[in-house]
């Protein structure tokens, strides 16, 4: 009961800018991010050669990035190519923008 009515008191946009600051929480995650930002899009294994850390653990940083939707991924096989959504990235751009003047 109280767990739906604390659900409750929360906007969508509340819940969408949580998300996306929970993505933005690693310095790996924010590196992804500078890196696409420059280039239009790079392949994990471009991204696992850039990065000392385990393709394992670099799968988790694309994932919550993905879940997130600040990236998205195309299957290439083998490979896997990801770019910036820059649709939800202006989306998330505009809530932090809001939340910053309220």
């Amino acid at each position: 009961m109280k767990e739906n009515l604390i659900k409750d008191i929360f906007t969508e946009d509340q819940h969408r800018l949580a998300r996306i600051a929970k993505a933005l929480g690693h310095p790996v995650r924010i590196y992804i991010l500078e890196l696409l930002s420059r280039q239009s899009c790079c392949y994990s294994g471009d991204l696992s050669e850039e990065l000392p850390i385990a393709k394992s653990t670099l799968s988790q940083h694309l994932k919550e990035l993905k879940d997130a939707g600040l990236i998205q991924g195309e299957i290439e096989a083998p490979r896997i190519k990801y770019c910036l959504n820059r649709e939800n990235w202006s989306e998330a751009q505009i809530l932090f923008e809001k939340f910053w003047k309220e």
